[in-house]
């Protein structure tokens, strides 16, 4: 049995430790298999097997020093920031004016101010500090708490010495690092806020409400209420509540916010609606297909809240790291004030210098840089229609080396004309179309579409069977017939005789040709179809843009060579591989893959196989399910520049990712030496440590003004 798995929203994390630690508890749990927590966004995704109840991960996150609950919290309001910054400000300009020799405020007028702060807003720091230690794992709390509170009482005892005003006093230092610490995490509350905006916004493109019709009357219900089905009404300016398809009226829809097309929609009877597009004129009945998470939006949203949620191989060795940081930065801390004392420095001045260590020393930056890049990234994504459902592909999509592009659906319209119909021997036109539309009736084939949409209806075949990558067959009015491509013509012992040329012809035309013949009680061809489809549009703009980028296009289809060759000529493409079985669509990809990594773009259940096989998967819009599940991005519209949009945003999400670890790095390796050399007061570092915070976030949130337009026309 598969593990199922459980989401919870964990409060008062601040670092990267604390990512690592409540991991480590929820592991801990027995049953469970799998934890991983995004300091981001405060979820944990926990997989377990069997039993395992909501209240014994809560408890175990609470004896982490943490809080659980099934919904996030509301945002922090900004008055404790402010109280706590207007009772240290005081005190840190006063010291700054008594530098240049100006008189600084008396130290018990400093000690009633810096007191409150520390005894009110440091008490989260102490307690949350102190559950970390117990556990064994301090955390950036337990920096701060050790550092604001050896400051705080170095000063209370200078003050009480018997010559105070010899002795200097830390005060400042004291409140200010608490209240620079609580504006930093202020601050990076709604940079992750405004890093997950996008997500937050189609989630709420669906309506609450719908308007449900039954017979002649109408009533407005919950949309929970609505049923697969039932027909709901659209008025102009409305949001579409459910996937559906229209049964009355003629409308234009905008479908932006779903798939990033930027131009209105006609709707017309027989078309598809999506949840969450926005009706423009018309009034609209729909039946009702999909509703709430099964629709595209709320599939789109999940693939998204998941994409987020996972850990790319580099967040995972950050967080290695963040776990043994805080004790080597004790470790370091102890280490400076031992070093300053021996070295025949005062108390005072070992003490500060360590606690400027501890307070520069803050992971927060390590393990906001991929939450913060990812969600932004992904989130910038699906806006345009680009779902990345691994955060994986990131690297991926930087190494990609060739693209290999399904041709049915993907790079044409996926619904091709029939042009030509040519019988042979005794048989006529109608005859051929007659007995080749009772082979397709029921078929989802594209072919049999265009060949339903011209050909006489009459009864469906007897005995139907499908033979895929070749064609199918069945009884007709008691003969055995079969309607399908060169290779099961040859399969059966025939032969073109006179129709070969004018099916090589059509070919190079770039058609599919399909045969019809009869296996009993007479072994013999009655004619050919060719069917035409043309390229999306964009499709050879899509080709240039990623050549553009030195990659190799590959066409790969089960369609005959030389139509498959016609349609890569058409296009640009690189080369084109024709013939090929779904079953072996995977080993060609394989075979790709021995120059350089593999994007294999498609759309069907037969392009599965070769999603899985290559490198990176990308499932085109109206993809099979299986196709789609099996892709690591996914287009929301059928429109083949968003492949070279795709791999665009998610190399730049990529280097999002590590020039935010760069800098925290980098930050870390240069202020903690800075610190233990006595070059960095604990004000100052505190200033710097929430500096350095808030520019990795904003670093990550540089990635909301993507637009895939900057990259599809050059």
């Amino acid at each position: 049995m598969a593990d199922a798995e459980q989401v919870l929203i964990v409060g008062g994390m601040t670092c990267a430790a604390c990512v690592s630690r409540v991991e480590k508890v929820l592991k801990r749990v027995p049953g469970v298999s799998a934890a991983e927590v995004d300091l981001m966004t405060g979820q944990a995704r926990v997989r377990y097997a069997g039993i395992v109840s909501t209240a014994s991960l809560a408890e175990a996150i609470a004896r982490a020093g943490y809080t659980a609950a099934a919904a996030p919290p509301p945002p922090e309001p900004f008055w404790p920031v402010g109280i706590a910054l207007a009772l240290s400000l005081p005190i840190a300009i006063s010291m700054l004016v008594a530098a240049f020799g100006g008189t600084m405020l008396p130290g018990w007028l400093q000690l009633v101010l810096a007191t409150p702060v520390l005894l009110w807003f440091g008490s989260g720091f102490v307690v949350r500090g102190w559950k970390s230690i117990r556990v064994g794992a301090p955390s950036m709390d337990a920096l701060v708490a050790i550092g604001t509170w050896a400051a705080f009482l170095l000063s209370l005892f200078n003050l009480l010495h018997p010559m105070p005003e010899m002795a200097p006093l830390y005060f400042d230092s004291a409140a200010l690092v608490i209240a620079l610490v609580l504006f930093g995490r202020f601050l990076e509350g709604r940079a992750r806020r405004q890093a997950g905006a996008a997500l937050r916004d189609l989630a709420r493109l669906q309506p609450a409400r719908v308007t449900r019709i039954v017979g002649d009357t109408a009533e407005e219900i919950d949309l929970l209420a609505l049923r697969p089905g039932e027909t709901f009404r659209i008025r102009p300016g409305e949001r579409v509540a459910a996937d559906g398809v229209i049964v009355e009226g003629h409308s234009e829809q905008d479908e932006a916010a779903l798939t990033g097309e930027s131009l209105p929609r006609d709707k017309a009877v027989g078309d598809a609606v999506l949840a969450g597009a926005l009706n423009l004129s018309g009034l609209l009945l729909v039946r009702a297909e999909k509703i709430g998470a099964e629709t595209a939006l709320g599939r789109t949203v999940r693939l998204v809240e998941a994409a987020q949620g996972r850990k790319p191989a580099v967040q995972k060795l950050a967080d290695r790291i963040s776990a043994v940081f805080v004790p080597v930065v004790l470790g370091i801390a102890l280490v400076t004030l031992l070093g300053w004392m021996l070295h025949g420095a005062s108390a005072s001045v070992a003490i500060v210098n360590a606690v400027s260590v501890l307070v520069i020393a803050c992971p927060c930056a390590l393990g906001l840089a991929t939450p913060a890049a990812i969600m932004a990234g992904t989130g910038a994504a699906a806006r345009h229609g680009i779902v990345l459902r691994d955060p994986d592909v990131l690297a991926t999509a930087q190494r990609i080396r060739t693209v290999v592009f399904d041709k049915t659906g993907t790079l044409t319209e996926g619904k091709p004309r029939l042009m030509a119909c040519m019988p042979v021997a005794a048989s006529t036109e109608d005859d051929v179309l007659r007995i080749a539309a009772a082979l397709q009736q029921g078929s989802l084939h594209p072919l049999a579409h265009a060949l339903l949409a011209v050909a006489p209806l009459d009864k469906a075949a007897a005995q139907m069977q499908e033979f895929p990558g070749r064609g199918v067959g069945g009884v007709v009015e008691g003969r055995h017939f079969r309607l399908g491509n060169a290779r099961m013509l040859g399969e059966a012992g025939l032969e073109a005789g006179e129709l070969a040329q004018a099916a090589s012809a059509l070919a190079h035309e770039g058609a599919s040709v399909s045969f019809l013949f009869e296996l009993a009680p007479q072994a013999r061809l009655l004619g050919l179809l060719g069917f035409a489809d043309t390229p999306r549009a964009g499709a050879a703009e899509a080709v240039a843009a990623l050549q553009a980028r030195g990659l190799r296009c590959v066409l790969l289809s089960g369609d005959n060579p030389a139509s498959v060759a016609a349609m890569a000529a058409t296009l640009g493409l690189d080369a084109a591989i024709g013939g090929v079985l779904p079953a072996e669509k995977a080993a060609h990809v394989a075979k790709l893959r021995e120059s350089g990594p593999v994007a294999m773009v498609g759309d069907g259940i037969n392009d599965a196989p070769a999603l899985a096989e290559a490198d990176l998967g990308i499932a085109m819009a109206g993809s099979a399910d299986l196709a789609a599940e099996t892709a690591g991005i996914v287009l929301m519209r059928p429109d083949p520049r968003l492949v070279a949009a795709a791999l665009d945003i998610a190399a730049r999400t990529e280097r999002r990712i590590w020039l935010g670890l760069a800098w925290a790095f980098g930050f870390n390796m240069i202020g903690i030496p800075l610190a233990a050399l006595g070059r960095l007061e604990p004000a100052l570092a505190g200033a710097a440590m929430a500096f350095s915070s808030l520019a990795v976030v904003t670093n990550a949130l540089l990635l909301r003004g993507w637009k895939p337009t900057e990259r599809l026309n050059g």
